[in-house]
């Protein structure tokens, strides 16, 4: 349920509200835009008498809300939010951020692939210390070796570094380490004590979707998160798994309209996971950025062939270095203003 509280209403009479609320057992979520401030209550609303708290005086309006997902529901926040992933960095709410660099931390060549995605336009750096991999024996990651070279590749560039978390136990070391923003990959878009682990900080975390996940299954696992105290949580569409075995995953791509749509968090697009082939990327990262989403997430290796993970869907600087020219011609014809017609 959403009470919309009125314009005249004074900072005095929202917080006794909002403790009259919380008296009788409810959560709340104050949003305070710029044109309403709302508050949302969490809990089992059937219990409260929508027309009792419409006969306040700092009450404009309630509705109910039938969607699981209260936190992360546009209608309790109807502003984008804004995540700060540091270094000056923001995304949402107009800001858009590439994010690039190799699948996984394979040692100094991290160092000139970061120079290179930087030099080219991307504002965040990936990059995979810890590897979830379908085989046991496959290359598992660098571990924390790999988060020291990401931190040092981030202190030399100033950039945020994005890196996967794949255990509860593991959060800590990333806190420690100053990691920027915690990434949750797919095949852990459901393990919900690690949500609930990384919910406890206030570090962004980057929610991949799930194999197989619904919409509303994604947003449920923002949900975990921002139900811990944590608010900044960035959606990724990433592809799914479908019947379809031309590519390593069916690229969902209306996926990102509709989550802006229900929900305020931004989103961003994998096009390297979702195809799977360097020879689909770009016209996948194009295509999500025509759809609006606030950023992307791009693997590029200066030597493909020989990368220890994924290289088959990575792009070479060059590559990266023309997608990223096509991709800032798409943004300026997406967000430019359309004169109506007379």
């Amino acid at each position: 349920m959403i009470a919309v509280v009125k314009e005249t209403a004074t900072q005095d009479q929202l917080d006794h509200f909002v403790k009259w609320i919380e008296g009788r057992g409810f959560k709340t979520n104050v949003s305070q835009g710029d044109n309403e401030t709302i508050v949302g209550i969490i809990g089992d609303t059937t219990q409260i008498d929508p027309f009792l708290l419409e006969s306040m005086d700092i009450i404009e309006r309630v509705q109910r809300v039938s969607e699981p997902f209260k936190k992360a529901n546009r209608k309790f926040h109807p502003e984008d939010t804004v995540v700060d992933c540091g270094h000056g960095v923001k995304i949402g709410g107009g800001n858009f951020q590439v994010i690039a660099g190799p699948c996984s931390v394979e040692g100094k060549n991290l160092f000139e692939i970061a120079r290179a995605v930087k030099a080219s336009g991307a504002t965040m750096l990936r990059g995979g210390a810890y590897k979830p991999r379908t085989s046991p024996y496959s290359y598992q990651g660098m571990g924390e070796r790999g988060l020291d070279l990401l931190v040092e590749a981030s202190a030399e560039l100033d950039m945020p570094i994005v890196t996967e978390v794949m255990d509860p136990r593991d959060v800590q070391l990333f806190l420690d380490k100053g990691i920027d923003v915690m990434q949750i990959g797919a095949r852990n878009a459901q393990n919900f004590p690690l949500l609930r682990e990384v919910g406890k900080t206030q570090v962004p975390v980057l929610l991949k979707r799930g194999l197989s996940e619904t919409i509303d299954e994604l947003l449920m696992g923002a949900e975990y998160i921002m139900s811990e105290g944590n608010p900044n949580v960035i959606l990724c569409e990433r592809g799914i798994r479908t019947f379809e075995t031309r590519t390593r995953n069916t690229f969902d791509v209306n996926a990102i309209p509709v989550l802006h749509h229900l929900s305020h968090l931004p989103v961003v697009g994998d096009p390297s996971h979702a195809t799977g082939y360097t020879r689909y990327v770009r016209s996948a990262a194009y295509a999500a950025t025509a759809a609006g989403a606030d950023g992307l997430e791009i693997e590029v290796h200066d030597n493909p062939s020989e990368a220890w993970s994924d290289g088959a869907q990575a792009l070479t600087p060059t590559q990266f270095d023309d997608a990223m020219r096509r991709i800032r011609l798409i943004r300026e014809a997406v967000t430019a203003p359309v004169e109506e017609a007379e």
